[in-house]
């Protein structure tokens, strides 16, 4: 199997030739950001169907996580098209946080039809530099689906920890490598040099479960889904929360 991988990786790579080679001229990532918010509305839309009780119970945790202020703060982690608006409480005062601004748009109509939420501001920044977010400012970070295309995960994580005040909590959601091992292991090792190309960075075999573990949080409880979509190669999701 470990031959395998890189000669049907090399005829991936062949096959996708006109792709790769736009990557490297540096024409296909402008393109990316472009189109991206608007296959992640599609996506989100089919997962938030397949996932709406699942996500329901785990976002209901955060009615009690009121701050001083007497308002959740919350800080959306690579937010997206705004696709968990719908599940969370009355009573939030969001912040959204994205690298790509074409995802802008998005949110503002996610924010329109979710009138029960307080629309903070749209930051503009990858999750390894929040520092336009301040120490201990926000109850809650949610993350979903962001783990696996950030350059650092674990740099993240520290950002989530300093921005969390003392017993916040962040709730994730994020899909995770193969076993290894396996025949669906190994086809996420060959498509994976092409699909972070289509999805913006996406990663197929990281082992996310190990950096929320690694990360000093005083507790991670966490659930293992099988994979939501047998039809592409992204793998099992863990879904969860981890308390600062």
């Amino acid at each position: 199997m470990d031959i395998l991988v890189p000669l049907l990786q090399l005829l991936v790579l062949l096959l996708t030739l006109p792709l790769h080679l736009m990557a490297l001229l540096g024409c296909w990532q402008p393109l990316c950001k472009s189109y991206f918010p608007y296959l992640m509305a599609v996506l989100t839309s089919k997962s938030n169907r397949k996932m709406e009780s699942k996500k329901r119970e785990l976002f209901s945790q955060i009615k009690g996580l009121t701050g001083a202020s007497g308002k959740v703060d919350l800080l959306e982690l690579g937010c997206g098209t705004g696709a968990n608006f719908q599940f969370y409480p009355p009573g939030c005062r969001v912040t959204c946080l994205d690298p790509n601004p074409h995802f802008e748009k998005f949110l503002t109509k996610s924010m329109a039809e979710n009138r029960h939420l307080q629309y903070e501001r749209f930051v503009v920044a990858p999750g390894e530099d929040m520092r336009q977010l301040a120490d201990g400012s926000m109850d809650v970070v949610v993350c979903t689906l962001v783990l696996c295309s950030v350059q650092s995960p674990r740099k993240v994580l520290q950002e989530v920890q300093r921005v969390l005040r003392p017993g916040g909590v962040l709730f994730f959601w994020e899909h995770v490598t193969e076993p290894h091992g396996s025949w669906a292991f190994m086809w996420q090792q060959v498509l994976e040099p092409t699909w972070k190309h289509i999805g913006d960075g996406c990663c197929l075999t990281r082992e996310t479960w190990k950096d929320l573990e690694n990360a000093q949080f005083s507790k991670v409880q966490m659930e293992r889904h099988p994979p939501l979509f047998k039809w592409l190669p992204v793998g099992p999701h863990i879904m969860g929360k981890a308390v600062k």
